[in-house]
């Protein structure tokens, strides 16, 4: 269990919103692991049946280890509420995310889901997307050179990701270009402009897709929600 006293209080506030025989979308990275496994105690003792939807392949691990069962997209059409964090967090509650390698999968679950409730420590609070100046953005690796160049036209600044000296390669089999960005005037249009390049997969914008901010602090937790 997550030793962050932040995540453990945002993971169980989550929880609130799970009811049983839910479909549960299931994300990754930090405080998503932290959901995890707080719903996964919770089943191991019998207080909730849910059937989860992982983001990749390291919190389906996670979520085995508790004995959540899993299902894929042959299984079901829509998922009831997924629980997931981000890297930025902007006051419409746009998010930026994909640090952790999962963005595409992350999205999909999130374009899938009723609810979609985002995960968060304060310090990912931002005035405006590309605050931290990263923008992940995925691509075909057969791509990465042309996209790479394409973005660099718009002016972000691609880097390619690496693991141990080589390329990231993501659950997907793709590659990641990390792309250094200024605060951003109008993140729909250059989530536009990026996804109009032939080899990009998936940006880490995720625009108009959370509809509850948990945001936690030492002195507790406070809900954000997104104006419909």
């Amino acid at each position: 269990m997550s030793d962050d006293p932040v995540l453990h209080a945002v993971a169980h506030r989550a929880l609130e919103f799970v009811r049983d025989d839910m479909i549960v979308g299931l994300g990754t990275g930090r405080a998503a692991t932290a959901f995890v496994e707080a719903l996964g105690e919770r089943v191991q003792q019998h207080h909730l049946r849910v059937t989860g939807v992982p983001t990749s392949k390291a919190t389906a691990e996670v979520a085995r280890r508790y004995g959540i069962p899993l299902v894929g997209f042959d299984d079901i059409e829509a998922i009831d509420v997924t629980c997931d964090g981000a890297d930025e967090v902007d006051p419409h509650l746009n998010l930026i995310k994909g640090y952790g390698g999962a963005l595409v999968p992350e999205k999909i679950v999130a374009a899938a889901s009723r609810m979609e409730i985002i995960l968060v420590g304060s310090d990912k609070l931002v005035p405006v997307l590309g605050r931290r100046g990263v923008l992940p953005v995925e691509v075909i690796p057969f791509a990465a050179p042309f996209c790479a160049r394409r973005l660099a036209k718009l002016g972000c600044r691609p880097r390619v990701r690496l693991n141990s000296g080589t390329p990231f390669v993501s659950d997907s089999g793709n590659h990641i270009l990390d792309c250094g960005i200024d605060p951003l005037p109008d993140p729909h249009q250059l989530d536009h402009d990026i996804r109009g390049i032939p080899g990009v997969v998936g940006t880490g914008l995720f625009l108009d897709l959370a509809d509850l901010v948990l945001v936690g602090d030492p002195s507790g937790v406070r809900e954000l929600r997104r104006d419909r």
